[in-house]
């Protein structure tokens, strides 16, 4: 049989006389060059070559497939032989399939050497293994006895939720051994029904052995009599006859009703609520073994299954009882429902935490919390708002206050000094006649803040109520808001249009300069906004706002979006760019390059300094197409710019072709051959257009340096050809394995500007490529991998087909090729003809 050598691509003749056809060869010791690659790669490649031709690959490479596979499958290499050989195509299976469901395959054999490595050694103890296991096994084999065999294995499990499918395996000891340390927590038909297989298994002597044990225990497995009742049975002609006339018939039919009750008292998480199961089952088995609450002894009760319960729909009232108050909090994580008096005792003894609130007025106890519980202001803020009955419930409480904006600044006044409930708190507000003095204004008004901050304590509590009551209401409290206010209730309260133009109408530009203050402005908003074309709401737009760049070009342009241009840029647009950050957020003031507004230049000169010529060149070119050579001399002047460009400049201000002069320096620094001598992050960082055709075409003629492409390629404007070439020096895999989505690969993908098609035939090397085309594959929709999957069986089918030695070769080659994925195939594929 032909072996491609790991050492070289040489392919040797190696006899192959003593291996049957189909067989697997012996564990043996071999180079292990292959296995440096991902452990994925040798796996790919045998999902890809296809189940015939996966053996013999698997074959010629054994020692890297064994350990690939040991990884996978997370067993010892000398396991690996075991598990796969009972199945036809096992190596394929093993290397292409879910690892879960293929050991559960493989489980299922009834093989018990495969028991022995999964459930012995590999401590895979779950239920659905040894169900597996149990299902298929031979009780009749001494391997299942031998030492380090499955059931002494089991016969050391002390107990739990893995132990379960024992009860009705075919190994009468371990249902003994099951039915010893589970059935305490089962109900006694399902005890019955295991103590039932037990007498067909092994007959009366099991039933007899089994009531001893039972008897010795403290209290008969919480099963009062059961001894005596197996006792009798073992005594009877027919043991099992006698026990299925004593099981309550049509009680605990349903094994996943006894699993789920088992995972209940395991204390197992998340347990759900199984269909059909009656509570009245459930309630008997609380009666016979509590499952905790106030029934348990206290100094037992930090384990409480009952709270597994209380969950569950339709749970009776008094299992939840027995948890309050000892688990009010996790009857309230629950989501079940609890007496008011509990949700008000938690209320008070906590003190105001929102989530208990919120609990009481979901689970049917809003008009309660409403009504009884203090103080209003706590109550009024923990609601949930967006519950529409709770909002209704609000709307009505809040009605007496009307359209009378007195009674509402009353209510805000007085929300943060009253102890008493909510309808207390609104009828002392509404009413005239109390003699306690009434707010006419505002209390303590505040400006608006930049950027906006979330309201919290009164201001919070008073939007919220605000948004419940009716618009006429809402307008008529809108001309006494404060400024704090008027740009909370913009910008958190989303109101009705009428709402939101009577806060226009009375408040003015400063309300809508207000509303342009939040980084999370909706789409429509900011559109609205954007379109008023009003200074101060610009200059917040710019200053607080993600909005597009071309936008911020506009302003600094003074470009109008309803059409025309204005004579200058509005001051307050000017003083934003002296709060700019320009660690962070340079190119807002490079949007003003090419403004031309003389005021917008000031601030640029003024803040920013240029590396490239042709980014001050480009300024002054559009200072004077504006504003004329006086405006240049006033940002010469500013004494910002080098002493030559100065004077250069200065000479040309009195010449009568001094601006096409200035327009020949600017294209002679703009010029591609000059340019392309300058990193790009420094032209980007000035504002300067990249000479995309020069860099496309320096790169075509290979006088691109070769970790510009690279750099070039995660830009917007791109061209498609330039970030092909960048990927002919793809970034490697990190060291251990993970993947880094900081590169530009990454990005590139992400935005869709690459597709994994992309990777396929351009990026280089092979290694990496892979490593990046893997990682896309698994991030796209399943029609795009069905279509990317087709296409790369394809090319391998027409350079590899089913020549094992070819992809042993391109295996081979993989970490050290220069080239593409799809060179490599090819030259693997041609190699091997050789």
């Amino acid at each position: 049989m032909a072996r491609v050598t790991i050492e070289d691509v040489t392919i040797e003749d190696v006899p192959n006389e003593d291996v049957p056809n189909g067989a697997h060869r012996p564990p043996r010791e071999g180079n292990r060059q292959v296995n440096n690659r991902p452990p994925s790669v040798l796996g790919l490649a045998l999902q890809l070559a296809g189940p015939a031709t996966a053996g013999a690959l698997a074959e010629r490479l054994w020692p890297e497939t064994v350990a690939a596979l040991s990884e996978r499958l997370r067993v010892p290499e000398s396991a690996v032989e075991t598990l796969t050989a009972w199945e036809e195509q096992g190596l394929w299976r093993a290397a292409t399939d879910d690892v879960g469901e293929f050991l559960l395959r493989a489980a299922a054999t009834g093989d018990p050497e495969i028991a022995r490595v999964l459930y012995v050694e590999r401590h895979r103890r779950v239920p659905e293994f040894l169900s597996a296991i149990l299902a298929a096994a031979d009780p009749t084999d001494p391997r299942w006895y031998a030492a380090g065999g499955l059931v002494p294995a089991v016969l050391e499990n002390p107990g739990g939720l893995e132990l379960e499918p024992a009860l009705h395996g075919p190994f009468p000891e371990l249902v003994e051994h099951a039915v010893l340390h589970l059935g305490r927590d089962l109900p006694l038909p399902v005890v019955l029904d295991a103590c039932l297989h037990l007498a067909r298994l092994a007959g009366a002597p099991a039933i007899g052995n089994l009531a001893k044990s039972i008897e010795a225990t403290a209290d008969e497995l919480a099963h009062p009599g059961l001894a005596e009742l197996l006792r009798s049975a073992a005594a009877a002609p027919d043991p099992g006859a006698f026990l299925q006339e004593r099981r309550p018939a049509g009680e605990w039919t349903d094994p996943a009703h006894a699993h789920a009750l088992l995972r209940v008292r395991m204390e197992e998480r998340d347990v759900e609520q199984p269909a059909g199961l009656g509570w009245e089952l459930i309630l008997r088995e609380h009666d016979r073994r509590p499952f905790g609450g106030k029934r348990v002894p206290s100094e037992n009760r930090h384990a409480n299954p009952l709270v597994r319960l209380v969950g569950w729909e339709g749970c009776p009232d008094e299992l939840i009882g027995e948890c309050l108050p000892d688990s009010s909090w996790a009857v309230l994580r629950a989501g079940a429902r609890m007496p008011f008096e509990e949700v008000a005792r938690m209320w008070t003894g906590k003190g105001p935490d929102g989530r208990i609130v919120r609990h009481g007025v979901l689970t049917g106890h809003l008009d309660r919390v409403l009504g009884e519980l203090t103080p209003a202001r706590d109550v009024l803020d923990a609601l949930p708002y967006d519950h529409e009955p709770t909002r209704e419930a609000v709307a009505a409480l809040v009605a007496p206050l009307g359209a009378d904006p007195v009674n509402w600044l009353t209510f805000y006044a007085r929300m943060g000094r009253t102890d008493g409930t909510a309808p207390e708190l609104i009828a002392d507000a509404a009413s005239a006649g109390s003699p306690k003095k009434r707010t006419t204004t505002w209390p303590r008004p505040l400006e608006a803040v930049f950027p906006v901050t979330a309201p919290g304590d009164s201001r919070a509590v008073f939007l919220n109520v605000l948004q419940c009551a009716p618009e006429a209401a809402q307008i008529a409290v809108v001309p006494h808001l404060d400024a704090r206010a008027v740009q909370h209730f913009l910008v958190y309260g989303d109101p009705a249009p009428a709402v939101r133009e009577a806060l226009v109408a009375t408040h003015g530009v400063p309300a809508l300069a207000s509303y342009a203050s939040s980084r999370k402005l909706p789409d429509a908003t900011l559109e609205y906004l954007l379109d008023l074309d009003e200074p101060a709401v610009d200059a917040n737009l710019f200053a607080h706002c993600h909005i597009d760049q071309r936008e911020r070009e506009r302003m600094l342009a003074g470009r109008l979006r309803g059409g025309g241009t204005r004579s200058e840029v509005p001051g307050e647009l000017l003083d934003a760019l002296d709060e700019v950050n320009l660690g962070h957020y340079r190119h807002w003031l490079i949007a003003g390059l090419e403004s031309g507004d003389l005021g917008v230049a000031r601030k640029i000169v003024g803040r920013l300094r240029f590396a490239m010529p042709a980014a001050r060149l480009r300024l002054l070119t559009a200072v004077w197409e504006r504003g004329g050579p006086d405006a240049v001399r006033e940002i010469l002047a500013m004494d910002r710019l080098p002493v030559t460009l100065r004077r250069q400049t200065e000479k040309l201000l009195d010449a009568p072709d001094g601006l096409e002069r200035l327009r020949d320096r600017l294209a002679a620094e703009e010029d591609p051959a000059k340019l392309l001598g300058h990193p790009p992050s420094r032209l980007v960082g000035d504002g300067v257009p990249l000479p995309w055709a020069a860099l496309v075409e320096a790169q075509r003629t290979g006088r691109l340096p070769d970790h510009l492409p690279a750099a070039l390629a995660e830009l917007a404007d791109c061209p498609r050809e330039m970030r092909l070439a960048a990927l002919r020096s793809t970034p490697p895999a990190h060291p251990r394995g993970f993947y880094d989505r900081g590169n530009w690969v990454w990005r590139t993908l992400a935005s869709g500007a690459l597709t994994p098609e992309d990777l396929l035939a351009h990026a280089a090397p092979a290694q990496s490529a892979l490593h990046h085309l893997v990682e896309a594959v698994t991030k796209a929709p399943a029609t795009d991998r069905l279509a990317l999957r087709a296409q790369v069986t394809a090319l391998t089918d027409a350079h590899l087909g089913g020549n094992a030695e070819a992809w042993a070769v391109c295996l081979q080659l993989l970490p050290t090729f220069a080239g593409t994925l799809t060179e490599l195939i090819s030259t693997a594929g041609a190699v091997a003809r050789v």
